[in-house]
């Protein structure tokens, strides 16, 4: 059998370049530096970077230097908001790029699909990525072993860092410990202690929202008047939205409380906040700071803004008479129609909102605007022809109605049975685990201890609800005596007057339309 003869061809091109082997041509090399995060230990660590990879390249005669792509601050763990990497891949993929040398994987990316996905679509096009400290070149045999096997310690070190420093903030939560976003947060400051400490001057702005709410205008109506005045929002911009204002009236900060956790990161490699719905705890503090609006005006917002959102129909305080003027005869509230739009007949009336619907129409008459003033301003001054009793029988009702001691006692011993039932409760479960008992008896305890302590639980928060009804009622009659007392008979309609003192009107006819009061009082 004839000896078989193998002659090598030597390859003439190399692999990944396409290049004739043997050609010597300066590689065009560039540098990748990165920190995540900005602390003034970090920045040096990011400077040394730049200036160490800058002589580093210049230094090989076969390199050409390409430049020193950075990011400054920014996480590895997704390359989503890297711009200094993204351009740096765009010209590499471009030609501009040969090699990148960068201090270590953990630099160049935390996520193991990320660095990947990166280094293979390099690769493709004989781009390669060296790094130093692990001395990995990617267009060697093992450089793709190497870097999965580092990038998967890189996210593990990335995963305990995260759980560390949520395991950290949880904790800090769980002391009580508040801290906000102060350059973004409307009349607080940081103490001296890490603490809140009111801004004066910004508090005046956030008790001129609430005030402004309670007199009934909305939150787009609010974000509007304040940027006509040209008061600057959180973050010092011009123009006001209706969910910066929504916000701050929901603050309970501003109170002087403070609700922990309210949002929490999903997935470390995305950064992905959720809103908190339970998945984790939560952390109410109550009390921990010097508060800018009184509790009780606080929730009485609270349940303003509940009311209107869960009325018949949407609130609107677009402006000022819209979801006060009530039907008579239906029962609806009245809406702004315009009539004659485009001619020099145009006005705008009130009518109800039910009157074109289909089926049962309401046969109500519209009303002016102008009918609707001179009938607050005619009922305003027979109502203030008896001011010095009014108030005082208004004072009797803050003093006595919305005076919430008994209640607080009664909410105190409630409390204590609750708790005395639960440990009750929590004893006969033990005793039964471990001593041989009667199981109907044992189970006919448990059903009582349960029963009674299902209704202690419903009686706590009825007296709950009470003490908080009291409280926001006390806030409204409070802010009406205050008015009434600030006035004396006016002689033409004034807009502060029928915002802050009426609930609502209600038109049975042209000629009878009846203003009732924030005290309960209908003329």
């Amino acid at each position: 059998m004839q000896k078989r003869k193998v002659t090598e061809i030597p390859a003439t091109k190399a692999r990944f370049t396409a290049e004739p082997i043997g050609i010597r041509k300066k590689r065009k090399v560039a540098g990748y530096a990165r920190v995540s995060t900005s602390h003034e230990e970090q920045s040096t660590s990011y400077e040394a970077q730049v200036d160490y990879y800058t002589g580093f390249i210049k230094a090989h005669d076969d390199w050409e230097f390409a430049g020193i792509y950075t990011d400054e601050g920014i996480s590895g763990t997704n390359t989503k908001h890297r711009e200094g990497f993204k351009n740096m891949v765009r010209d590499a993929l471009a030609g501009n790029i040969d090699l990148i040398v960068t201090k270590s994987v953990s630099r160049f990316a935390r996520n193991t699909v990320d660095s990947l996905t990166t280094v293979r679509q390099l690769r493709d096009k004989g781009i390669e990525v060296y790094f130093e400290k692990e001395n990995i070149w990617t267009l060697d045999a093992k450089g793709e072993l190497l870097i999965t096997i580092m990038s998967s310690l890189a996210q593990e070190e990335s995963r305990s860092i995260s759980e560390n420093i949520t395991w950290g903030q949880r904790k800090r939560f769980a002391d009580g410990k508040v801290s906000v976003p102060y350059s973004h947060f409307l009349g607080y400051d940081r103490g001296a202690d890490g603490g809140l400490v009111v801004n004066e001057e910004q508090a005046k702005t956030v008790r001129r929202i609430f005030d402004l709410f309670i007199s009934g205008l909305s939150s787009y109506s609010i974000a509007k008047k304040l940027t006509q005045e040209g008061i600057p929002t959180p973050a010092g911009k011009k123009k006001w939205c209706n969910e910066t204002v929504k916000n701050i009236l929901k603050n309970e900060k501003y109170k002087g409380d403070a609700l922990l956790q309210k949002k929490f990161t999903v997935d470390f490699l995305q950064h992905k906040m959720k809103k908190n719905e339970g998945e984790v705890p939560q952390y109410y503090v109550e009390g921990c700071h010097e508060a800018i609006i009184p509790p009780a005006t606080f929730d009485y917002v609270q349940e303003v803004m509940a009311n209107r959102q869960n009325g018949d129909m949407r609130y609107c305080g677009v402006s000022i008479f819209s979801s006060k003027i009530k039907c008579g005869l239906c029962g609806g509230w009245f809406g702004a129609k315009v009539w004659h739009s485009t001619d020099k007949y145009r006005k705008v009336v009130h009518q109800c909102n039910n009157k074109y619907r289909k089926g049962n129409r309401c046969n109500s008459t519209h009303v002016t605007e102008a009918q609707v003033k001179d009938a607050f301003v005619r009922a305003f001054n027979r109502m203030i022809r008896g001011k010095k009793e009014l108030v005082a029988n208004v004072q009797l009702i803050i003093d006595t109605l919305c005076n919430g001691d008994l209640l607080e006692k009664k909410r105190k011993q409630l409390r204590e049975e609750l708790v005395e039932t639960k440990a009750q409760m929590e004893r006969s479960v033990e005793e039964n685990a471990h001593h041989a008992l009667d199981q109907d008896e044992c189970e006919k305890q448990y059903n009582a201890l349960l029963e009674r302590y299902e209704k202690l639980k419903a009686a706590l928060e009825n007296a709950s609800k009470s003490i908080e009804t009291n409280g926001r009622r006390k806030v409204q009659l409070e802010q009406f005596v205050c008015t009434l007392k600030a006035h004396g008979k006016i002689k033409e309609f004034e807009d502060q007057l029928w915002t802050s003192l009426v609930s609502y009107v209600t038109v049975y006819s042209a000629k009878d339309i009846r203003v009732t009061f924030k005290d309960g009082t209908e003329i």
